[in-house]
């Protein structure tokens, strides 16, 4: 069986969680998130704790299993807690600002790059002296914000050389020697 689909998930108190045919919608103090799941999965909630079961041990079922109980506990964790993602401009003259939702970003092109996030998403910016200038989402949504957080990220990737580009706060990034080093 699988490890990670039978492992419950614990639901805090204020958190409700509710199926209505194969749409699993979790309701707490941070939002609400829906999310539709494969009609084969079966979900039971006891108490505080939901399970997630399969029906048979096919190869799809099997791969369905975890997947489904990780969706639902992202969910529970996301309107419960949040979900926070942090990046940062690397670079010289790289700059973020956000009016409301609006970001706009200058990193070298001739244009800015204006971006309009989600309302889901709390967005804020921090530009402080002598440190690199962050961008700070919080959501319910997981899945959500990591797909605002690789949009943002492809606007300029970390470059292997001089590092320059917007990555993930304290991320770890592998760096190549360069031409010179070849000699």
């Amino acid at each position: 069986m699988s490890r990670v689909g039978k492992a419950p998930v614990q639901i805090p108190s204020g958190v409700t969680v509710t199926t209505n045919g194969n749409v699993v919608t979790a309701k707490g103090p941070k939002g609400e998130v829906s999310q539709v799941i494969s009609p084969d999965m079966q979900i039971s909630v006891d108490g505080g704790v939901l399970t997630v079961n399969r029906p048979s041990d096919s190869k799809s079922h099997k791969a369905l299993h975890g997947l489904t109980r990780s969706l639902i506990n992202n969910m529970v964790i996301g309107v419960s807690t949040g979900h926070k993602v942090s990046q940062e401009l690397v670079g010289v003259g790289y700059k973020v600002s956000n009016q409301g939702q609006l970001l706009d970003f200058t990193l070298g092109y001739s244009h800015r790059i204006m971006l309009e996030v989600p309302a889901e998403i709390k967005v804020t910016t921090e530009t402080v002296k002598g440190k690199n200038p962050t961008i700070i989402m919080e959501s319910a949504d997981k899945q959500l914000l990591g797909q605002i957080a690789a949009k943002i990220r492809s606007f300029r990737k970390p470059e292997p050389y001089k590092g320059k580009g917007i990555r993930f706060t304290g991320e770890v990034l592998r760096k190549k020697a360069g031409k010179s080093a070849a000699k």
